[in-house]
């Protein structure tokens, strides 16, 4: 349960309230909340809103995730909490040789890796599911044959897009209208999609492994350089996986295991532990000492997270010894609350991604994420179901000495995290408190780092959090700053050594979050106003 905050009121400018229920989903886009909440007012479990939401964003979202994407997942089945992985690997024959110059190529074929998501879907299905598996898909396909009013942001996302995208034809033709991105408020249909998830549903996600959609993946990669066999997409299997957790203040916050960075944001927790302050006396939210530490905090967990995290087959140290008291002790010796420093951290990776929470009233939890890696992914479409496949293999180092180096049959270096917050009772046990996450490639751990932080510090209700204005380390000792913060803090920081930017606004750049909360009579939830979404909930 999450304590009681000073005030369910945000403290912050806000477009939104704090929603109470007794079942919620909250997501990027209202029509996915909207789609998820009728699942469970049809007695659907949790999984399967989320999936309904997850599949609903494909949709109205796919800026920043696809069918061709992967999917992470953390799961509270009203007792313990489960972790699933359903990245997917690099084909076969990939091999280091195969790139040319001294940076990863993020278009084209080779940074494709096998589409994990539509695996995860069934597998969160088939195992915490309760409604039929097509019918948490019904809605995605009624958004895409009938058309959606696109959302403003989202809008502004695919305006974007359409630059960066315009010399790929397939994708033009897939996802422009009259040779222009559509524009907020208009009406899109994806006709080719809804026959794409017409087909998920029929086959609960076999199609894209072992179908139509595998046949279509298949003949466009032979017909155009591309790497795949039939092989690579048949051998393709999420994987459940024991999350990985780290104390703060009476809580866990429990990460997805490597391949992915959430333990970047485990260790930023334990460096905080050991130089925070543990009499309540650590300063506010816009407080430039307690900024310094998360800053210093989250640089050291990336410091880690670069050197070390790959598929967990690569690594060649345990996470058990990267998370160990003797190397957090180690790494909190290193901060210096008087400067800043660089610690050769690394440059984190950008990326776009959607992060979704639902609920329900039987006491499941879902903290689910979902992505293309960076916008519409590697720009190559699969024109007969109108989607674009993901470049996440551009996450793969071209360091042959690194656990991470690219090669065939493997998972890079994943930037997507669901997160989850549980409090440690007096009997030693956990309960659940949060559902969260923060998207947005490389903001993702200093966003969870920021809204654990803000929830159980600064004692803000979920939207207060998710208001909260937001800094981002960059690189090196430059960090971000959104409008919001008093010229004093951002003065203050500067004298310490950091490079202080403000950004002229709020954006998505600096990740958009969702968060469910328990509380004793349900749940309380909160949504981003950087994104287009909102939360809604189950009134009674």
């Amino acid at each position: 349960m999450l304590d009681s905050p000073a005030s369910w009121l945000s403290p912050f400018p806000s477009v939104g309230a704090t929603v109470f229920g007794a079942g919620i989903a909250a997501t990027s886009q209202c029509a996915a909340s909207q789609i998820a909440l009728s699942i469970l007012d049809r007695g659907g479990s949790a999984v399967d809103a989320a999936i309904a939401a997850a599949a609903a964003l494909t949709v109205c979202e796919p800026t920043t995730n696809g069918l061709g994407g992967d999917l992470f997942a953390l799961v509270w089945d009203g007792n313990t909490l489960h972790g699933l992985n359903a990245s997917g690997r690099s084909p076969a024959a990939l091999r280091a040789d195969m790139i040319q110059g001294a940076k990863y190529p993020t278009r084209g074929w080779l940074p494709v890796t096998v589409p994990g998501q539509v695996d995860g879907w069934s597998k969160l299905h088939s195992r915490f599911g309760t409604l039929p598996f097509c019918d948490c898909l019904d809605g995605a396909i009624r958004l895409a044959r009938d058309g959606f009013l696109l959302a403003p942001l989202t809008a502004e996302m695919w305006s974007r897009a359409a630059k960066g995208y315009s010399d790929e034809a397939a994708w033009c033709d897939t996802f422009l209208v009259h040779g222009s991105a559509p524009r907020a408020g208009e009406r899109v249909r994806l006709a080719d999609h809804a026959r794409a998830l017409e087909s998920i549903a029929r086959t609960h996600g076999e199609c894209v492994y072992r179908g139509e959609i595998a046949d279509a993946i298949l003949k466009y990669s032979d017909a155009t350089g591309g790497l795949f066999s039939r092989a690579d997409l048949e051998s393709h299997q999420s994987e459940w996986v024991a999350p990985i957790s780290m104390r703060w203040r009476g809580h866990r916050l429990w990460e997805i295991p490597p391949s992915g960075q959430g333990i970047a944001a485990l260790i930023a927790v334990g460096v905080m532990d050991r130089i925070a302050p543990r009499d309540g006396t650590g300063g506010g939210v816009l407080d430039a000492p307690r900024i310094h530490r998360m800053i210093e905090a989250i640089k050291l967990g990336f410091l880690v997270a670069h050197a070390h995290v790959a598929d967990a087959g690569s690594m060649r140290i345990s996470t058990s010894e990267l998370l160990s008291s003797t190397s957090l002790d180690g790494l909190a010796t290193r901060f210096d609350p008087t400067r800043a420093q660089d610690f050769l951290a690394g440059t984190p990776k950008p990326g776009g991604t959607v992060q979704l929470c639902t609920a329900d009233r039987n006491g499941m939890m879902v903290s689910l994420i979902q992505s293309n890696y960076t916008g519409f992914g590697s720009g190559l479409v699969v024109r007969e179901f109108g989607f674009a496949l993901q470049n996440r293999g551009a996450c793969f180092t071209l360091d042959a000495h690194h656990p991470n180096c690219v090669a065939g049959s493997k998972r890079p270096y994943h930037t997507i995290i669901p997160g989850f917050l549980t409090r440690i009772t007096a009997q030693g046990q956990d309960e659940a408190t949060a559902a969260l996450g923060v998207m947005g490639g490389f903001m993702q751990p200093q966003g969870h780092l920021q809204l654990v932080s803000h929830l159980l510090d600064s004692r803000l209700s979920p939207q207060g959090a998710l208001d909260a204005p937001r800094w981002q380390w960059m690189e090196e000792k430059r960090v971000r700053f959104e409008p919001g913060f008093p010229d004093e803090t951002t003065a203050q920081l500067r004298a310490l050594g950091h490079h202080v930017e403000i950004a002229s606004r709020a954006d998505v750049a600096f990740g958009r979050g969702q968060i469910i909360a328990r509380i004793p009579s349900g749940y309380a939830a909160g949504s981003d106003f950087r994104a287009d979404g909102c939360a809604s909930a189950q009134v009674s």
